[in-house]
């Protein structure tokens, strides 16, 4: 079983239950200057992943004691939890963003990260049977709403859940969700967060769940 809870931006927590042991896995924790958000001040990881090096994604300290922080590509493996870097860097970027794949024990998360661009074709092809996407959709840094559905019709996850968007408090200029919703041509489930099993995945069609800040 997963719980997965939002803390804006492109910022997750994720608690893992399988084979009687727990895992957490935080993504891109960001810095309160130049945001206008605040982390909760426990937060604490097994695994950390930072998707680029700059403020909105890379605040490390921000989490307590974390077993393994990964910024750079590759393959990784802690308690039963795998996770894939995968680099994706557009010609005219400085620095490289990656994408983060995640195997848990029966369900598959993928983590854009800070993506600026359309996904190439050897970038897609390591993106296959996704159950869970979490996806930019705000514009500002990252892909806009109209390529964040071209790429959610891609990849044709079970779920999508949209990040580093517009909310209450942020600092960054994004677009709101709604254009996505629309874009995407889909209605949106909202919640605090979202608990859930291999069982429980949709089936017949991906569903777009919103996750209020935790």
């Amino acid at each position: 079983t997963l719980n997965i809870l939002y803390h804006g931006l492109s910022c997750f927590e994720i608690e893992a239950k399988f084979c009687n042991k727990e895992m957490r896995v935080v993504t891109d924790p960001y810095n309160t200057k130049g945001t206008g958000f605040r982390l909760p001040r426990t937060l604490s990881a097994d695994i950390l992943t930072v998707s680029r090096d700059s403020e909105q994604h890379n605040n490390t300290d921000a989490v307590e004691k974390p077993g393994l922080v990964i910024t750079e590509p590759g393959e990784y493996e802690k308690g039963g939890v795998f996770v894939y870097g995968i680099p994706a860097k557009a010609e005219a970027e400085a620095s490289l963003n990656i994408i983060y794949r995640y195997e848990f024990e029966d369900i598959t998360i993928v983590h854009l990260g800070e993506l600026s661009h359309k996904l190439t074709d050897e970038e897609f092809s390591r993106l296959e049977k996704v159950d869970i996407l979490m996806l930019p959709v705000g514009g500002g840094d990252t892909i806009d709403y109209k390529i964040a559905a071209e790429i959610a019709n891609q990849i044709e996850p079970r779920i999508i859940i949209p990040m580093h968007y517009k909310m209450p408090g942020l600092e960054a200029q994004l677009d709101g969700v709604e254009k996505f919703l629309k874009e995407y041509g889909a209605k949106a489930e909202t919640m605090p967060k979202l608990k859930i099993a291999k069982k429980d995945l949709p089936q017949e069609e991906t569903k777009v769940i919103i996750l209020e800040k935790a």
